[in-house]
């Protein structure tokens, strides 16, 4: 493990993981608010749509696994730098799809190639992090890099869509590979070395962390990603078409009308970029109070809270209320739940345990738009948020019988939880 001892040395290196992240999370949002409305064009059933949406996910269910060994026993800064490319060609496969005659082939294809590009970024992201952060500002640094993440993820949307609409869905892919190059160049000459390295070179795909704190862990991440990504950004346009909200600005005698996909994306921005704000924020005051598990309750009840809105919203506004609850509570729980994870984690097991956590939080994000868009086709979309309200409260039940489990306590402090 690289020194991780002074603060000054942690910094650059954490941000180059946010630059990185930043730019290649393009790809992964950009697809959202162009896709569902694409489907009906290229005539891709809903079904399919979803498949094409989830393919990603249900890949990293079989790479997380050897991706997170791969980090324990090589180190982070090949996977990293490897992950990032492939991301990269994932990317650019969209625009090969759009110009196909058989779309949803390489659109899978392209989701495939993305799924295990991101198992390599998302374990070595994290890992890097542990590696180079303190306990005391663990949460922090953790807060810092989700929030790289996840600003990249709603950079994507707003690019997917409104340069969709003012230039085409083919401008946008290109735009969105274009930077995710970039990150793979910066991670390439600045992200150095931290992790342990072993001399055995194995790689088992069964080989993750069964511990009860990573178990409970990824079960609460399951929750939180089958209720936000799998249901909210999958079918917020769809929902937007179906009650007619859409936005119209004016500004200087100009006027500007936003359709569907337009107006999905701004707000699927507008609920990351919360997210992205609280994530920084949540990990940093679980730093201060000396203590995840507060933190973590609170913002599980925002998300809560944000569906209530959103089943109950009767305006524009209220929609883009409940989108900011969603994503304040999703990117509030991200810094501290990682942090907690590493905190109860020995160092020279984090790549596994990471790759543990990214498979419960992928089978989430792909079972969502598989059961959301048919049920939302069949039932509507007020029961489905309705019922998706109740994910973040099981969710919390389940973080809180875990780490009283193990810890003997409902509340443990940082310095009790370090491994």
């Amino acid at each position: 493990m690289a020194d991780s001892s002074s603060e000054s040395t942690a910094r650059p290196v954490v941000y180059a993981v946010v630059a990185s992240t930043f730019f290649v999370g393009f790809g992964g949002g950009v697809v959202f608010p162009i896709l569902p409305n694409l489907g009906e064009v290229l005539g891709i059933s809903a079904f399919l749509v979803g498949v094409i949406l989830s393919a990603n996910r249900w890949t990293r269910l079989v790479a997380n696994g050897p991706a997170g060994v791969l980090v324990d026993r090589i180190g982070t800064r090949k996977p990293f730098v490897v992950g990032l490319a492939i991301e990269g060609l994932a990317t650019f496969g969209y625009v090969v799809a759009i110009e196909s005659a058989m779309p949803e082939v390489w659109f899978i294809l392209a989701r495939i190639m993305w799924g295990i590009g991101s198992s390599l970024v998302f374990a070595t992201a994290y890992t890097i992090t542990a590696d180079v952060s303190e306990a005391t500002t663990r949460g922090t640094s953790m807060g810092i890099v989700r929030a790289g993440i996840t600003f990249g993820f709603p950079a994507g949307m707003v690019l997917g869509g409104i340069v969709s609409e003012l230039r085409g869905n083919v401008t946008a892919f290109v735009l969105a590979a274009s930077f995710a190059a970039l990150a793979s160049v910066i991670a390439f000459f600045i992200v150095p070395e931290t992790h342990v390295e072993s001399a055995d070179s194995s790689i088992k795909p069964w080989d993750l962390e069964t511990t009860l704190p990573a178990l409970t862990v990824g079960l609460v991440n399951f929750g939180l990603y089958f209720a936000y990504i799998g249901v909210l950004f999958s079918t917020l346009v769809l929902y937007l078409e179906v009650k007619t909200l859409t936005l119209s600005l004016e500004f200087a005698g100009y006027g500007i009308d936003y359709g569907e996909q337009g107006t999905s994306g701004l707000l699927m921005a507008v609920s990351a970029l919360s997210g992205a704000v609280f994530t920084v924020s949540g990990g940093k005051i679980s730093d201060a109070v000396g203590a995840r598990m507060p933190v973590l309750l609170a913002f599980l009840a925002t998300s809560c809270a944000g569906f209530v809105v959103l089943t109950v919203a009767p305006s524009f506004g209220a929609v883009v209320l409940a989108c900011g609850l969603i994503g304040a509570g999703q990117g509030g729980v991200g810094g501290p739940l990682t942090a907690l994870l590493a905190d109860l984690t020995p160092e020279d097991r984090m790549g596994r345990a990471m790759g543990t956590n990214n498979i419960f939080g992928d089978v989430g994000g792909g079972l969502g738009p598989l059961i959301s868009l048919p049920f939302a086709n069949t039932v509507g979309f007020d029961v489905l948020y309705a019922l998706s309200a109740v994910v973040p409260l099981v969710a919390g039940v389940v973080l809180v019988a875990g780490i009283y489990s193990y810890t003997a306590r409902l509340s443990p402090t940082v310095e009790e939880s370090v491994v």
